[in-house]
């Protein structure tokens, strides 16, 4: 039997265990065609990069299958006409991943570190924003070109000398 990975987008508006139903039907329908589902992973409501139907978020899960291209198919083509199901996308794999997946072990990473904002930047001391470091205030002279003096109007334009 082959080996696949399967991610597929819900819409935002369900909830999650209807999400979890829908995973449920269609484990059921690899198993009735002679497939397993191994691995499956909830990735939760993400924005989504442009709107597909409608929706701006979806759910995002992942499902590593086991199973024959028919039960497979057969899958496939209950999601294409499920209202629910907004995209998907099956790849063929060598072998199963051991362990969490990328966007889990990213969000492993994310809770570690205390969320977005909380990031380690090394040995730099944190700053304010508008704070200049060692480099002092900021004047007009700073700007290259130096201190100009006044601009006078550009020719042509109005305000300007005719």
């Amino acid at each position: 039997m082959a080996l696949y990975e399967h991610v597929f987008l819900a819409r935002q508006d369900l909830s999650q265990q209807q999400v979890d139903a829908l995973v449920e039907q269609y484990k059921g329908v690899i198993a009735a065609n002679g497939g397993s589902v191994g691995r499956v992973e909830n990735w939760g409501l993400k924005s989504l990069t442009y709107r597909v139907n409608k929706n701006r978020k979806a759910y995002y899960t992942l499902m590593d299958l086991t199973c024959p291209p028919a039960a497979l198919n057969e899958m496939e083509r209950q999601m294409g006409l499920s209202e629910d199901v907004l995209r998907f996308l099956t790849i063929k794999v060598e072998a199963h991943e051991e362990g969490p997946s990328a966007m889990m072990q990213k969000r492993e990473e994310r809770s570690e570190r205390g969320g977005f904002g909380d990031r380690d930047r090394g040995d730099r001391p944190a700053r304010s924003f508008g704070d200049r470091g060692d480099r002092g205030p900021r004047s007009f002279g700073d700007r290259e070109g130096g201190d100009r003096g006044p601009r006078r109007p550009r020719e042509g334009f109005e305000g300007g000398a005719e």
